[in-house]
């Protein structure tokens, strides 16, 4: 995905914590919509709000979010665009969830209960205060390719084992200042909102995630150290939002970096240092074959689903 103005088709990832009274009917609306107006990808719906990531013609998006204004308390939404020379997405999902985040923690409120939103200049001068404890909320493939100077990383598999994590280091985090942030802002809201819930004091986050911090701040001037995973054909990003040399592992989707795209138990396609043992003979037999596939659309001018 680029910014380029000339390209045709918009993208829009969007989240907005907001109460949503009758999720099924809001389902209907959207899925309506977007079925006419052509649009791809998934959206989220909850309760506590609307999440997800859609593509299509520029009225297309701008109908899609004048019907979530319409429908909902918008105000506090957090949306962010790209453009693409094709669709990126195969189908539309518009999905009933219990969580648009799931974290597996009932009756929370991110949207009076999150920690205290900085821009990406306050977040600086927070990061410098040696009070501060700085807590990445992301998952530990996501901050393997980079992070905040100095974060603590919680090596959680899945957002649902964060809640664990705070319980088992909470002595040591009262009373001290915590800094949050996530990739985009949605799981830090929340994380946040559960700090506090627990009854911590100063908590704060990334207002925009990572990627607003990335696209602001001036490279000399960053705390931010190596990539940012995103969940798009990019992989990975680095400051100005450029495209890293990060590639995704088809077998597990485990991020790689060039060096371990360069060792022995790398295929593309096949297998990576991060599930070579994990994977059998015969599951890379299959990913051989998907890979050959993939090769022969490509030369064919295709793309194949399975890429």
């Amino acid at each position: 995905m680029t910014n380029e103005p000339d390209l045709p088709v918009r993208i829009c990832a969007l989240y907005c914590f907001t109460r949503v009274e009758d999720a099924p009917i809001l389902r209907e609306r959207l899925l309506k919509l977007c079925e006419a107006q052509g649009i791809r990808g998934t959206l989220l719906i909850a309760k506590e709000g609307v999440n997800g990531t859609v593509a299509g013609a520029d009225d297309a998006i701008d109908a899609l979010l004048a019907e979530l204004d319409d429908a909902l308390d918008f105000s506090r939404a957090e949306i962010k665009f790209a453009r693409e020379a094709t669709m990126p997405f195969h189908r539309l999902k518009v999905r009933l969830k219990k969580e648009i985040v799931t974290m597996g923690v009932e009756d929370l409120d991110p949207v009076h209960g999150a920690g205290t939103h900085l821009s990406p200049a306050e977040w600086n001068a927070l990061l410098a205060d040696p009070e501060t404890v700085v807590i990445d909320t992301r998952n530990d493939y996501e901050i393997a390719l980079g992070t905040f100077d100095k974060a603590v990383d919680p090596a959680t598999a899945t957002f649902r084992e964060f809640p664990e994590w705070a319980a088992r280091h909470d002595n040591e985090l009262r009373g001290r200042k915590l800094a949050m942030f996530c990739t985009g802002g949605i799981r830090c809201e929340k994380a946040t909102a559960y700090m506090k819930a627990l009854g911590h004091e100063e908590v704060y986050h990334l207002k925009g995630g990572i990627l607003a911090y990335l696209e602001e701040v001036p490279e000399k001037e960053s705390r931010w150290q190596g990539d940012c995973f995103v969940f798009d054909e990019r992989v990975a990003v680095g400051h100005g939002l450029a495209p890293s040399e990060a590639t995704l592992c088809r077998a597990c989707r485990h991020p790689l970096t060039p060096e371990e795209r360069a060792e022995p138990a790398y295929e593309e396609g096949v297998s990576c240092p991060h599930c070579i043992n994990v994977r059998t003979e015969a599951d890379r037999a299959r990913y051989r074959q998907r890979q050959r596939q993939m090769e022969l659309a490509e030369r064919a001018g295709r793309r194949h689903i399975g890429g």
